[in-house]
């Protein structure tokens, strides 16, 4: 019998006013294996009043418990890690080791909001009036709405929900419709842990029909989505007509700089793995490579080597080193791209088909010679499709990965530290990891500029959208 994923509003999992569901597939099998139910705004409405009195609630919370409870979520996630882990992997199809590091990730995420909750000091002002005291106090914003993608299920609502609720926030989360059991597995943990009723609830519907209602609602005070740019940029104008706080971690097309003098080795180990880690459906995954001319070939054929030494295979199955991509939309995607590179001159090294009939595996794949007018080379690709080209000097690499309006992620690979603070000089992105993968850490920041985004969904940083400076002077 398929399993029923409900929404979680006012503290209690139920179906939605009009008991719709929809079906959740295997993207491995092809088989649905869940039934999803569907809210209308009956049931946002539930969720909004829930929200709004949880905020209160949630607000007068001491800084202390919040953070005991962010601490006790985090435990009961790590002691459900198979079982979570097993469910991602079913629903979104990355091999099963991702899925644990996905899971392990999201507790330490938990843990890390749990300590900044005890750090959202305000400051005394020095006045000039010595019988003035000017102070800096600060505040939860209030309820929030938060948009989820499909490819880190677990981790991308944990970057969401753990600093709302250490800054004092109530949150509606509309989780993702495609891989919805491991969300709503998070959520099960911080109601366990016992988080108050309203404090944190959790729908799914259609996406425009709950972002359109959600956003504009007075209750609503900040919004956060992560997705694809198209979609934030009309989300950010849905917030800014509303005067609505919003953090966008949009898409990506990182550019990776691989320097002569790099440890070529090295470089291809790092960067095939992260290229090819949960099917190349990452916004930080590693995607134009600019590789200096002199090793150009060399770094070209070996990468061309890892990537067809890896195992594509169901996520389930031990050995298995890439999954099936998410949905058959996602294969269509691969397929109009690559065959638009091919056709405006690209090259094809490795790759470049479906694999079967059955499930949505598809091959990784390395293009070389492919233009700059090619669809791949200027929208995010979200899946296992390596770009190569060659460049002479810095100054090249530089002009290439600005060429793009996505400022994400970037990668770069040289044992100079000289050319590596040049790098770190010339790009126009939120993030750049040198001769290692260093990135999305709980620790520190994450997000970008341009058409990639605004604001943080890591580190101290991320606090900030969810807290408002209240300016106190007093006169004795």
């Amino acid at each position: 019998m398929q399993q029923d994923i409900l929404a979680f509003i006012d503290g209690q999992w139920c179906a939605g006013a009009s008991n719709r569901f929809a079906p959740v597939v295997s993207p491995a099998t092809g088989q649905a294996i869940a039934r999803l139910a569907l809210v209308d705004t009956a049931d946002l409405d539930r969720a909004l009043a829930a929200a709004e009195r949880g905020f209160q609630v949630w607000r007068a919370t001491s800084p202390l418990d919040r953070a005991r409870l962010l601490r006790h979520a985090a435990d009961i996630l790590r002691g459900r890690a198979e079982e979570v882990a097993r469910a991602m992997t079913l629903e979104q199809g990355k091999p099963l080791a991702e899925s644990r590091a996905e899971v392990a990730g999201s507790a330490d995420l938990l843990d890390w909001y749990a300590g900044e909750a005890q750090r959202t000091y305000g400051r005394v002002i020095p006045a000039r009036n010595p019988a003035v005291r000017q102070l800096v106090i600060k505040e939860p914003v209030g309820p929030v709405a938060a948009f989820t993608p499909w490819n880190f299920p677990v981790s991308q609502a944990v970057r969401k929900v753990a600093p709302a609720l250490a800054a004092g926030c109530s949150i509606i989360l509309k989780g993702p419709e495609d891989t919805p059991g491991s969300c709503a597995a998070f959520v099960q943990a911080l109601a366990d842990a016992g988080v108050p009723a309203g404090v944190v609830n959790l729908v799914y519907g259609v996406p425009a029909e709950v972002s359109e209602y959600l956003i504009p609602h007075p209750v609503i005070r900040k919004i956060s989505f992560t997705g694809s740019t198209a979609v934030g940029k009309h989300l950010a104008m849905l917030a800014g007509l509303h005067m609505k706080r919003a953090t966008m971690e949009l898409g990506g097309h990182s550019p990776v700089i691989v320097c002569e003098d790099a440890d070529l080795d090295h470089a291809v180990r790092t960067l095939v793995a992260a290229k090819y880690r949960n099917a190349g459906q990452v916004c930080i995954a590693p995607t134009r490579f600019l590789v200096q001319e002199t090793v150009y070939d060399r770094f070209v054929e070996d990468f061309v080597a890892g990537a067809r030494a890896i195992t594509v295979g169901d996520g389930l199955d031990a050995g298995t080193q890439m999954g099936p991509l998410a949905s058959l939309r996602r294969v269509e995607a691969m397929e109009a791209l690559i065959a638009d590179a091919v056709a405006k001159g690209g090259r094809v090294r490795t790759g470049g088909s479906r694999i079967g009939n059955t499930g949505c595996f598809f091959e990784p794949t390395v293009l070389t010679d492919v233009p700059t007018d090619a669809v791949a080379m200027n929208d995010e690709p979200f899946g296992p499709v390596a770009l190569m080209m060659p460049y002479r000097t810095l100054d090249d690499a530089f002009a290439e990965a600005n060429r793009v309006t996505y400022g994400l992620a970037s990668y770069a690979f040289t044992r100079a530290t000289a050319k590596a603070q040049r790098i770190a000089a010339a790009l126009e992105v939120g993030s750049l990891t040198v001769n290692h993968y260093g990135l999305a850490l709980p620790e520190v920041p994450h997000g970008g500029v341009r058409d990639s985004g605004y604001g943080s969904e890591g580190g101290p940083e991320a606090m900030e959208a969810y807290l408002y400076n209240k300016f106190v002077t007093q006169m004795e």
